[in-house]
């Protein structure tokens, strides 16, 4: 998730279809050795009811367990079960110190035909009965028989289910309209990987699924217009804007929606009577879907007509400045409670101005690579999904709309170098529920995400950050980055030694703070102040006004950044100052005179 407006503002190769043609095209996950995932293909069918938003569903989940273990249980999430009075996420909306304003104690007072829930009715394994519990949000699952390592089982379920009234990310009738907003609509299998279960209930944050392919069929009354992940496998029977003159008159009152989405790990979708569907190719990129009510005052539609080609334009900066787009279409659809991203589209608001609704569409789009192609589990590493999709989007804003700044992420710098003098500040290395206040969590994760990127550009050098951007996607797309492996990139790239860097600003809440110490004579002290390391640019003016720029290398990374800067001795951690000489009199030093470092004590750094 993400930025919201207000109206007023093993080995594993895959394969993917395009949407009517069927042809393939071979998507292989770069696997390293001793690196494995776990693997599903789902098949579903879901009869949904417009009327009362309650639908009956079937699913067969063929589970393939690439571990070397043998698994006696197996976990489902059960989203949809925390919109009801009483539910985890209820409760700590209600009893955290800054609750989020659109949750607030709204669940509490939904009634049973609003609240949200998954129910199974039946589950077999390879045709067996198993014993299975639902407990909130997770459904415990006791095997029939363990599933060895390298086995290959199906699951059959029978579900039904309700959409709550929305809320949060998921429900129906939002608050501009929208009927169906379906994320975290079907019963989900947990991950399971080296660290075990992911079991994780649904309080508040996000999401972690297995990679794996989607055959989902929804059928809804022949009204409504539907928009999501996946490739629409029979558009001439549906029309809605799919190429409608073929379409015939169907007999009942329902149509059959038929989506194939590969190597994803999640499927969504959004419908509605009134939805407008526009479509723009990319060059070189997918087809974009764009889908929008068409109620709209006039102002509103034409921002959604403006937005298009923008659009494409972000499409094409992640694909040049991150990896190509792998899949053949992505959609941008009205929805949801602000901005929250999915495999193969988003889900947003849309009656914002053109600056807001542009904003959040270059936000969502970017999650496509920072957590549906690397797949970070966003409970435990949020600063991943949504720091590093938060620093890419402020750069494609900047270039697209040609702002022109020289910092496109100085508001994240500010933003983290408040937390860190707040008192309120925890390590980016909490698990996402556990923060003790929803503003440190989202300071935390989208800021001081962002500066962990932006600063690892002072510290390597811009060009390698781009670089080790390119390579982290290269090496880990269609997997599971953990963050040791965002410095393993850079590393390779760099050729320094950065685990000190990943320890001190993710792992503690260790602060940067340097200051110039003394000037005497052409002799400059500076000393380090904070706990946490850095390397160290600094540029001293000279009394003849000519300036001169000093790079100091930290000692423990076994080298340097690029430079043209002169360059001096290693500062070793432990030594609280560093003395240097320079060749003509001194008239002014100052440390990061571009402000790469989130020192959160600027007023030192000048003498």
């Amino acid at each position: 998730m993400k930025r919201f407006f207000l109206p007023v503002f093993s080995l594993l190769v895959f394969f993917y279809c395009s949407a009517s043609n069927q042809k393939t095209t071979p998507l292989t996950a770069f696997q390293h050795p001793g690196y494995w995932q776990q693997h599903v293909d789902y098949t579903m069918e879901i009869d949904m009811d417009v009327k009362t938003y309650q639908y009956t569903g079937t699913q067969k989940l063929v589970y393939t367990n690439n571990s070397s273990d043998v698994l006696h249980r197996v976990f489902y999430h059960l989203y949809f079960n925390a919109f009801q009075p009483g539910s985890e996420m209820d409760v700590r909306s209600q009893t955290i110190a800054d609750p989020d304003p659109r949750v607030k104690d709204r669940i509490s007072k939904l009634s049973p035909d609003e609240i949200g829930y998954l129910k199974v009715m039946s589950l077999r394994q390879n045709g067996n009965d198993v014993v299975y519990n639902s407990v909130g949000t997770v459904l415990e699952v006791d095997l029939a028989t363990p599933i060895q390592p390298g086995e290959q089982v199906t699951f059959d379920m029978v579900f039904n289910g309700q959409v709550p009234l929305q809320i949060r990310r998921s429900g129906r009738n939002n608050t501009e309209g929208v009927a169906l907003s379906m994320a975290q609509w079907y019963p989900k299998l947990a991950e399971y990987d080296f660290e075990g279960w992911h079991a994780d209930p649904y309080i508040g944050r996000e999401f972690h699924g297995v990679w794996g392919n989607f055959d989902v069929t929804i059928h809804i009354d022949k009204t409504y217009t539907v928009g999501g992940t996946g490739y629409l496998q029979n558009p001439e029977g549906i029309g809605h804007g799919y190429t409608a003159e073929k379409v015939k008159t169907p007999k009942t009152d329902k149509l059959s929606w038929h989506f194939i989405a590969p190597n994803v790990h999640d499927f969504t979708w959004a419908a509605d009577p009134d939805y407008v569907h526009d479509t723009m190719q990319a060059p070189n990129g997918p087809l974009l879907h764009f889908f929008y009510k068409k109620t709209m005052p006039k102002e509103k539609l034409d921002n959604w007509k403006l937005v298009q080609p923008k659009t494409v334009e972000l499409m094409q900066y992640y694909s040049t400045n991150v990896g190509p787009y792998p899949y053949e279409q992505y959609s941008v659809i009205q929805g949801g409670d602000g901005g929250m991203e999915y495999a193969m589209c988003t889900l947003i608001l849309g009656e914002g101005d053109f600056d807001g609704l542009f904003g959040v569409i270059a936000h969502e789009m970017a999650h496509t690579w920072f957590q549906f192609l690397l797949a970070t589990n966003e409970l435990k590493h949020a600063w991943m999904d949504e720091g590093f999709t938060s620093y890419i989007s402020d750069w494609a804003e900047n270039d697209v709309l040609n702002k022109n700044l020289d910092n496109p992420n100085k508001g994240a710098y500010r933003g983290y170098l408040y937390l860190a003098k707040s008192g309120k500040e925890q390590p980016l290395t909490t698990q996402a529920d556990r923060f003790a206040y929803n503003q440190a969590y989202g300071i935390s994760a989208y800021s001081k995400g962002d500066v962990f990127l932006a600063q690892l550009g002072y510290v390597i050098g811009e060009d390698n950050l781009k670089k080790t951007i390119k390579e982290y996607f290269n090496d880990f797309k269609f997997t599971h980055p953990t963050p040791i492996d965002i410095i393993r990139s850079a590393e390779k790239v760099s050729g320094l030694e950065l685990d000190w860097y990943l320890m001190d600003f993710a792992q503690t809440t260790n602060t940067i703070d340097y200051g110039v110490k003394t000037i005497e004579g052409n002799s400059i002290t500076l000393e380090r102040i904070g706990l946490m390391p850095m390397p160290i640019d600094a540029t001293v003016t000279y009394t003849d006004g000519t300036t001169e720029d000093f790079y100091i290398p930290l000692q423990m990374m076994r080298g340097e950044k690029p430079t043209t800067a002169t360059l001096l001795p290693d500062w070793a951690w432990s030594y609280p100052t560093y003395t240097f000489e320079t060749t003509k009199p001194i008239s002014k030093v100052q440390i990061d005179p571009k402000e790469g470092m989130a020192d959160i004590n600027k007023e030192n750094n000048t003498m």
